[in-house]
């Protein structure tokens, strides 16, 4: 039996989108986005000798969703209609479940021997809380993008946890960083206090720090979980010892990079459950994805799914969620003063990312491989589109 990623997602967000009613101008992009998803699906079940109905039950739940829905006969909505306000949805114990799950992954941390079966326990812990929380946003006629900041910011982090792949690198980084600061409050400097505690979480600050007669606690971004430990053991520092003008640049700089970037976008998103919408003010993501596929990958890469950022970046203009499958562009392309070329770059970019998988190197994930970067400039335009972003970033 084989997991295939992203089958229940893409079932949440059809109905999600059916409930809503599909405006006119996103008709063709859904009924594309429905037999894409079943497509791929098909495929990955013919190359595994095995049928859909052989899937695991969500996935076969929400398969048969997807395959049941009539593409003629949807139901329309309306960009025109009266809009209803909805009031910031608050979850009286959101704080709470954050508590449990964090000192769910501190004994999974403390506890190698049994890290495998406290990590799916914690997995199953996850995936319910944050199905409890869409099913609360449903009940309200809402999605979890209408929870007020302190509950999205959470549901957020939760969600982005119940990705294995993410849980891992989460307990990973978590388990090194509190080494170290056992290391070095306990062996090194001889602290009294009687227990440590690092966390990783979905927070605005990039460190929190308290330390007493008693107790240590560190607060980390979660965006920080790909970092070396060169990275992890300055923020224990900052966070135990104070500010030093050395390790601050450090942090500082790691900031500013693609790998931290990555992990903000990704938690900004999630909440984000609207329907995508390839069609910009100037540009269609889907024609350019078909130009591109046809040019570069010989027509054979499956189409993502490919929507506008709502919000304007200026240091990053793309993304891709390999989890959901989905590239994100800023809407700072979408411009007729930015040439066609500049967008399509920025797409094959992130299409790039689809096709390479990174490599994990001395504990950190390279996304942009040498093989990777020899791609990316087989973009016809590839120094032109380069030099142009650079100036954009900067304006």
């Amino acid at each position: 039996m084989i997991r295939i990623q992203g089958i229940v997602k893409a079932a949440q967000i059809a109905r999600s989108q059916l409930q809503a009613g599909v405006p006119p101008s996103r008709l063709l992009s859904f009924q594309g986005f429905i037999k894409e998803t079943l497509g791929k699906i098909d495929e990955i079940c013919a190359n595994a000798n095995m049928s859909p109905a052989q899937l695991p039950t969500p996935s076969r739940k929400a398969y048969e969703f997807l395959a049941q829905i009539d593409l003629s006969n949807l139901p329309v909505g309306s960009h025109n209609s009266p809009s209803v306000s909805v009031q910031p949805i608050r979850l009286k114990n959101i704080r709470n479940q954050q508590r449990q799950v964090l000192a769910a992954i501190a004994s999974t941390v403390a506890n190698p021997q049994n890290s495998h079966s406290q990590k799916q326990q914690l997995l199953k812990s996850l995936q319910e809380t944050v199905a409890t929380i869409e099913g609360i946003c449903t009940q309200q006629n809402a999605t979890p993008a209408q929870l007020n900041k302190t509950s999205r910011q959470t549901y957020a982090w939760m969600k982005f946890l119940t990705d294995e792949s993410n849980l891992e690198r989460h307990l990973s980084a978590t388990r090194r960083t509190q080494k170290r600061a056992e290391e070095m409050l306990w062996t090194q400097m001889q602290h009294p206090c009687k227990t440590i505690a690092v966390e990783f979480t979905n927070m605005t600050h990039l460190y929190k720090g308290k330390i007493g007669p008693l107790e240590a606690i560190a607060q980390i971004n979660e965006a920080f979980v790909n970092a070396t430990d060169e990275i992890l053991y300055a923020l224990v520092r900052l966070a135990f010892l104070g500010k030093n003008q050395e390790d601050s640049q450090v942090i500082k700089e790691y900031a500013l990079s693609e790998e931290y970037s990555e992990v903000v976008l990704e938690l900004d998103f999630i909440a984000d459950t609207e329907a995508e919408n390839p069609q910009g003010k100037c540009y269609n993501l889907d024609r350019l994805f078909h130009t591109l596929n046809r040019e570069y990958f010989g027509g054979k890469m499956l189409k993502p799914r490919l929507s506008w950022n709502r919000s304007f970046t200026t240091r990053k203009f793309g993304h891709y969620e390999r989890g959901r499958d989905r590239v994100v562009l800023s809407i700072s392309l979408d411009s007729d003063r930015v040439p066609e070329y500049v967008v399509e770059f920025v797409l094959y970019h992130e299409l790039l990312h689809k096709q390479h998988e990174g490599k994990w190197v001395n504990g950190r994930l390279n996304v942009h491989t040498r093989e990777f970067r020899q791609d990316e400039q087989k973009f016809c335009k590839y120094k032109e589109a380069d030099q142009w972003l650079t100036r954009l970033a900067s304006e």
